[in-house]
């Protein structure tokens, strides 16, 4: 008995040191102070400097390589090849970095795999001194030649002169600076030469993540590691951060590491520490989201606001400075307690939060308030500040280089119930440019809690539609977003048949009539559609289908008639059926959509689509996964509109 027990924990730590082993990852998340001195008593590594010729450059050139403590011709080794910036030389990583003691350093921790570190000059020209204007045409280019001089010339002359491991899987490219961009630019245009890849603080030198990475498949199956890291007060953090989301998008693994700092040696310091600690050894590429300090400032922060702050994996820590409270939270749904530090600053670190938009309140001694540094968007019937989390499948509404459209905003005196109301109208690119066109109309409602602001603001409309009408995937048009709130007209949260007739008067006496007195639309029911999300889902429900002479097209998002509320559904219904005929022949599009099953109104919806299935009403269905959210009906706007007005 006493030798099975035995057995059973030796397979067990036989299991813990196998894991290890496989993974051994950095344990850490930056370099330790003073870890770039020399420590006294441990193996170095040899420092030589070389020279080759380069047929590319038609000179003679100088490298600096770093062979590790116990170098031997009789084992053959993986290369690193180690760029500088755009000021320096072969000589800039030993002058301001000291790689050789933090790689010394990192042997004698048992935390490296001995490798060949290569730091050559990247200013590819006969004179490559870092003299004069640096910034010189002819001198910017050398750095992009320098792919050649390494590719042909010096590769291939440290592979004779060295023991080194020659395929793809045992060869790294890094740098600083001009150095990261050139380190990018090779790396990933050079799949087959390179198998670990990273940029510190790559410079504007690095090209457009498209370029980078034209066909992510490839870059997922052939990267080992890919890298990319960038002080957060660095004025060049822009270009690893867009590098960043594009592979964020793409879903293509690698480190987005953000730390304290500037555009210095401290930065890359640790990004070689970091860095060289992944190479040449199996990588987990589930955990490199964990690699970070710090977070990327949300999207929805105020200007210059640092926090709220995004990791990778979606997490959120959130900071605020209340130095005289007792109590502070985060309420988003769920409630995350805030840690007061010394300086009066209160910190909290989320579970990671799903894609899009985010309502949330600071709760300070219980007292609901707005976020001084975010946004504020109108939601849940108040005032509230978001975060906007990042969606990998959100590339229709990024703000891309195309022609732009305008929202804009309109008070009008409503005929329907003489009161002052507003609208927020996207009128397409070129609404201005070409007086004589007419165009069709989009009536686009909200849910409930919210108004007229909500397409515009949380619902990204206008950058949607910018989109797909330069990609030719939706006609021009104009979107009226409406307010859909009748005031205080009864019923369950002020909502019912009296609420729905209001706004059928408002869309039909008000609001049709001003947007066709004011634009230049097309005012006829072919060029005329009607949708909205929850709430707004009912009211095109019924102001739609009632309608259908005025409307050729109907999206109902998210929202379907309320099945334990038979007061309200079943006259509905009951319209439908008699009209089922008349419903299917002005209706070109009845387009239904949910967020999944997750959706609060999924099982409404499902039963209300049995019955229209029972009466013969035509209709087409959608899911997009994401419940009762913004993201979802995003993704509502873009199918639906692309089907209208053909």
């Amino acid at each position: 008995m006493k030798k099975s027990i035995l057995l059973k924990w030796s397979c067990v730590a036989l299991t813990v040191v196998l894991s290890t082993a496989i993974y051994a990852q950095p344990s850490d998340k930056e370099m330790p102070k003073g870890f770039d001195q020399v420590r006294a008593g441990i193996p170095a590594g040899k420092l030589d400097s070389v020279q080759y010729a380069s047929k590319t450059v038609g000179s003679t050139r100088k490298a600096l390589i770093y062979t590790p403590p116990g170098y031997s011709k009789k084992k053959k080794y993986p290369v690193l090849y180690l760029l500088h910036g755009i000021g320096g030389d072969d000589k800039e990583w030993l002058r301001g970095g000291n790689p050789q003691i933090i790689l010394d350093n990192l042997y004698a921790d048992k935390k490296l795999e001995p490798m060949i570190v290569v730091m050559p000059n990247g200013r590819a020209m006969k004179d490559d001194r870092a003299i004069g204007n640096i910034f010189d045409k002819d001198k910017v280019e050398a750095f992009a030649t320098f792919e050649k001089d390494l590719l042909n010339d010096l590769i291939p002359f440290v592979e004779k002169k060295y023991a080194t491991l020659t395929d793809r899987d045992h060869r790294a490219i890094a740098g600083l600076s001009m150095g990261g961009g050139q380190s990018l630019n090779f790396g990933l245009g050079n799949l087959d030469k390179f198998a670990w890849v990273g940029g510190f603080s790559s410079a504007p030198n690095t090209k457009r993540p498209e370029e980078l990475v034209p066909n992510p498949e490839e870059a997922k199956k052939k990267l080992k590691l890919l890298w990319i890291s960038c002080g957060d007060n660095d004025g060049l953090i822009t270009f690893s951060k867009r590098t960043h989301d594009y592979l964020y998008e793409k879903n293509v693994p690698h480190v987005y590491y953000v730390e304290p700092g500037v555009h210095d040696f401290k930065v890359w310091k640790n990004g070689l520490y970091m860095f060289s600690q992944f190479l040449f050894k199996p990588v987990d590429t589930t955990k490199l989201t964990q690699y970070t300090i710090l977070g990327t400032p949300a999207a929805t922060n105020v200007r210059n606001a640092k926090y709220p702050q995004i990791l990778p994996d979606n997490r959120v820590v959130f900071r605020v400075k209340a130095p005289n409270a007792q109590k502070v939270q985060i309420d988003l749904g769920k409630k995350y307690d805030m840690v007061k530090d010394t300086a009066g600053f209160w910190n909290a670190t989320t579970d990671s939060i799903s894609r899009g938009i985010h309502y949330y309140s600071l709760l300070i001694d219980d007292v609901a308030v707005a976020d001084p540094a975010s946004e504020t968007f109108y939601g849940m019937s108040r005032m509230a500040s978001g975060i906007e989390i990042p969606d990998r499948e959100g590339g229709y509404y990024a703000m891309k280089d195309v022609p732009h459209g305008d929202i804009r905003i309109k008070r009008y005196l409503s005929k329907a119930s003489n009161t002052w109301r507003e609208m927020y109208v996207y009128t397409p690119p070129g609404y201005d440019a070409n007086p004589s066109e007419k165009y069709p109309v989009l009536y686009l409602l909200h849910g409930g809690g919210e108004d007229q602001r909500g397409w515009a603001t949380q619902g990204k409309t206008d950058l949607i539609l910018d989109n797909l009408i330069a990609e030719k995937k939706a006609k021009p048009m104009l979107i009226v977003m409406l307010d859909g709130n009748m005031g205080n007209t009864g019923g369950l949260a002020g909502f019912n048949e009296n609420a729905l007739r209001a706004f059928e008067n408002e869309l039909k006496q008000g609001a049709i009539p001003f947007v066709e007195s004011n634009f230049r639309v097309q005012a006829d029911a072919k060029n005329r559609a009607l949708a909205g999300l929850s709430m707004g889902g009912l009211q095109t429900l019924y102001a739609g289908i009632k309608n259908t002479n005025q409307f050729s097209s109907l999206g109902v998002f998210s929202s379907g008639w309320w099945a334990n509320n038979p007061k309200l559904s079943d006259p509905q219904y009951a319209f439908m059926k008699d009209n089922a005929s008349t419903i299917n022949s002005n209706l070109k599009n009845f387009w239904i959509s949910q967020g999944g099953k997750e959706d609060i109104a999924h099982q409404n919806c499902q039963i209300m689509m049995k019955k229209f299935d029972d009466m013969g009403i035509k209709y087409t269905y959608s899911e997009y996964p994401g419940g009762h959210t913004w993201p979802v009906w995003r993704h509502d706007l873009y199918m639906f509109t692309p089907l209208l007005f053909k």
